[in-house]
């Protein structure tokens, strides 16, 4: 079998031949897994038992309320995966993604994540508060219901996101680019929102 290596996980194709990668551990992707909920109660085993996670890849699988608080992430894929009712508070991320995921009732309180992707991801009724989010891509998530105060989200990109109900309060929005976002119900109170780029014609 063939490894692909580009810096950060490795890619093993799906034993499967569909073209899906391979979970970390498996021969196969989540969607031919024989009991997904098994494989991912094993990935929350092995991240549990570790401070620092790196090169893990786990996309497609869905994770009901797992504590995965002060651990450090590096080089890891979530892409396509569920998250609801987990604890990410303190985590420490750095080039995770998480691209077309869907978040519920999630909890990332004071963590520090730096270039990350949530592109195209669902994130409803989450708490991001009192954490460093620099450099992140949320282009096209649907965040409803959500809580951002006392952030540093600088140089963060919320491009052609729907944003509704959601609180940004006191936060750093330096060079945060929400172009074409639609957005009803969010306060921006406190926050420096002079230095964000709401217009095509500003940035």
């Amino acid at each position: 079998m063939e490894y692909i290596y580009y810096g950060m996980f490795t890619i093993i194709p799906c034993a499967a031949g569909c073209g899906r990668t391979a979970i970390t551990g498996s021969q196969i992707c989540a969607v031919h897994a024989a009991n997904p909920e098994t494989e991912a109660s094993r990935i929350v085993d092995q991240i549990q038992k570790q401070k620092t996670v790196k090169d893990l890849n786990a996309p497609g699988l869905h994770f009901k309320h797992a504590d995965f608080s002060e651990r450090r992430f590096y080089g890891c894929n979530f892409k396509g995966s569920s998250f609801m009712g987990c604890i990410f508070t303190g985590a420490l991320m750095r080039m995770v993604f998480f691209d077309f995921a869907s978040f519920l009732d999630c909890d990332f309180t004071q963590s520090d994540l730096q270039f990350l992707s949530f592109a195209g991801s669902r994130i409803h009724n989450c708490t991001f508060e009192g954490s460093e989010l620099v450099h992140i891509n949320y282009s096209g998530t649907h965040i409803t219901q959500c809580t951002f105060n006392n952030s540093n989200l600088y140089n963060s990109r919320f491009i052609n996101a729907t944003i509704e109900y959601s609180d940004f309060i006191n936060c750093n929005t330096k060079r945060v680019n929400f172009i074409k976002a639609r957005r009803e119900g969010v306060s921006f109170k406190a926050s420096n929102t002079a230095e964000a780029v709401f217009e095509l014609d500003t940035y």
